[in-house]
């Protein structure tokens, strides 16, 4: 990831935006950030609130379930908006955004410009519009097949702190089987070099995930 403050590429970037009218209006203080494909754009471990437009690039939209279980939410390219549901409610610990190849995007803080979006009707409007057909778009959204083991390798990069696994038993109630078919995976899983046990119940994915 690599933040451009460059006043003329960002200029550039915004007069070449769909959006240049409504960005304009806001005067917010923009940055532009590119992102190297299969970077997290927007995930729950991100500790800025931004706001961003996608300029150049695509993104992969996601949800990720307690369970492990993926559902593909769209693959959206320029001009599809990420924060926006960030302006209203907490960030959502269950959806991801990761560039499915080098990606720009204009961005800007929502924490520090909160009041000045609240009050720009123009800008408001465009959100508007954007939630609604990222509503739609979850109505009819479906869950990738996945089999038990990719569930399993999922909910630990996902769902556990450091991709480390703490517990059997807790950790087999989240992924909705038995705590035998859980220590059947991890064996099978440790001896296919997948993760690393590092103590009773406790296992870390290894780097190659």
């Amino acid at each position: 990831m690599e933040k451009i403050y460059e006043k003329k590429k960002i200029t550039d970037c915004i007069a070449n935006s769909k959006y240049h009218e409504a960005l304009h209006s806001l005067d917010a203080e923009y940055y532009l950030i590119k992102y190297e494909k299969g970077e997290f754009v927007s995930s729950p471990f991100q500790e800025e609130n931004l706001f961003q437009i996608v300029e150049q690039g695509s993104i992969d939209i996601y949800v990720i379930r307690e369970d492990g279980t993926r559902y593909s939410l769209s693959n959206e390219t320029a001009d599809y908006f990420l924060g926006d549901m960030d302006i209203f409610y907490p960030k959502n610990n269950n959806v991801y955004a990761q560039a499915a190849e080098n990606l720009t995007c204009i961005s800007f803080s929502i924490d520090q410009h909160k009041e000045l979006l609240l009050s720009n009707n123009k800008f408001l409007a465009l959100i508007c519009n954007s939630l609604s057909a990222k509503m739609g778009a979850m109505t009819v959204m479906e869950a990738t097949p996945a089999s038990l083991t990719e569930r399993v390798m999922s909910y630990m990069k996902y769902k556990c702190y450091d991709e480390t696994l703490k517990g059997i038993e807790q950790a087999a109630f989240h992924l909705h089987c038995s705590a035998r078919q859980l220590q059947r995976i991890m064996n099978q899983s440790e001896a296919a070099g997948l993760v690393k046990k590092l103590g009773k119940g406790t296992y870390k994915l290894t780097q190659i995930q």
